[in-house]
Order: structure tokens, then C-alpha cells, then sequence
């Protein structure tokens, strides 16, 4: 891709589709001030392209070959805390949401997101705004909503459900808490089976929810 004018701002794609790739860069790059730098097919293309380049934003799909987008998040993040990422997806799921906000996802916008409001969001989000579409907004309004009413009576998890638990309120995955914590990736998912049992939840969004209303 050609370099953008100096005053542009900086954004990488990562979709995995390539007819609906080559759409959103051609979007991209029709928005006044705006230039698409670098288009990655998966997340592993994302995480060799995006450091290097050092973008303004990244819009991200969730759902790529191997690697999630929410997984690509997270890495990035962990490289790169203050680069923006707009999670850019046909899904509208509750629990999707809340994993990729918690892997550090600085918005949640959808694919039917018009050019007008998606380019609003990018220069919301480079403001220091979490841009996200109404319907996304609204569910995360609810959820919260939910996890205040919850009874916030303590739960017995032992020390090392707490540990997976806390690693699943940083937005990391079942492999990448099997890495952190040196055990099993199905001793993992048995602990969190547990946790769901004790806490009465029945996704990993839920438990992070509850987990954080516990705290405040």
C-alpha cells in the first residue's frame, strides 16, 4: 500500500474475508483524513504488521482463522497498551462483547456501522472516547445493570480459581491462562467450571461481571 499523506490518520484492518476486506479498505481510504495502511487476513499476520507500523487504529474482526480477534487484542495490548483497537463485527453477542472489552478493546462498533459513524468513532475513539453503536451500548448497560443487583455475598473459590478468575478479568484466553499459570488447558476449564458453579454464572462474561462488581 502506498504511504498516506502526513496528516492522515494511520489505520490498520484486520478481516479475514478478502472481498470484504478489500470493501472496508476501499471504505478506509474514502474517509477524509484517513488511510488504511496495512490490511492482515488473521491475527498472526496482525501481530508480525501492526508493531512495526505503529498505526493510530486498528479495527478488528472477531472472528479469524485460529488466532480470535479478541486473543489478537489482547497480545496487541500487552505490546502496545496505547494503541487504539475498534472491534469491527457482524455479532451482537453479550458475552463476545464484554470478553473483547476486556482484552482491551477501546470500542465495539458493528458492520453495519454507516462511513459517517464509523469515521466519528475513529476520531472518538483517538480522543479518548470508547465509541460503540447503540445496540452495543445498550447491552452493556444492561449487563451492568444485572451485576448491581447481584448479591454481593462473598465466594469461596479456592486460590487458585481466584488466580483464573483475575487472568479472565484481563481478557486472556483459556491457553494463555494455561501458559500463565504453568497447568493444563483442561485444568483450566475444570476450574472454571467450578467458578461458574460457585458464582452462579453461566458464561465467562457473566463471572467477570460479577467479579468486578465484587470488587467495587
Amino acid at each position: 500500500m502506498k504511504s498516506p499523506p502526513k496528516s492522515s490518520v494511520k489505520v490498520v484492518l484486520v478481516e479475514d474475508k478478502p472481498g470484504v476486506r478489500d470493501s472496508w479498505v476501499k471504505l478506509i481510504n474514502s474517509l477524509p483524513g484517513f488511510a488504511c495502511v496495512q490490511a492482515c487476513a488473521s491475527g498472526e499476520d496482525a501481530l508480525r504488521a501492526i508493531p512495526p507500523l505503529n498505526p493510530d487504529v486498528v479495527l478488528m474482526d472477531i472472528f479469524l482463522p485460529r488466532m480470535s480477534g479478541i486473543e489478537c487484542t489482547a497480545r496487541l495490548k500487552l505490546q502496545m497498551p496505547k494503541l487504539q483497537i475498534l472491534i469491527l463485527t457482524a455479532v451482537e453477542d453479550d458475552e463476545l462483547v464484554f470478553m473483547a472489552l476486556e482484552a482491551g478493546a477501546d470500542g465495539y462498533l458493528l458492520k453495519r456501522t454507516t462511513p459517517e459513524d464509523l469515521r466519528a468513532a475513529m476520531l472518538d475513539v483517538l480522543g479518548g472516547g470508547a465509541p460503540m453503536t447503540s445496540e452495543i451500548a445498550r447491552r452493556v448497560v444492561e449487563s451492568f445493570r444485572r451485576a448491581a443487583r447481584l448479591p454481593k455475598s462473598s465466594v469461596n473459590l479456592s486460590a487458585r480459581e481466584e488466580e483464573v478468575l483475575i487472568l479472565l478479568s484481563k481478557g486472556y484466553s483459556n491457553k494463555e491462562i494455561a501458559s500463565q499459570l504453568a497447568i493444563g488447558a483442561e485444568t483450566v476449564g475444570s476450574h472454571l467450571k467450578h467458578i461458574y458453579e460457585k458464582m452462579h454464572v453461566r458464561s465467562r462474561a457473566e463471572a467477570v461481571a460479577r467479579y468486578m462488581t465484587s470488587k467495587a
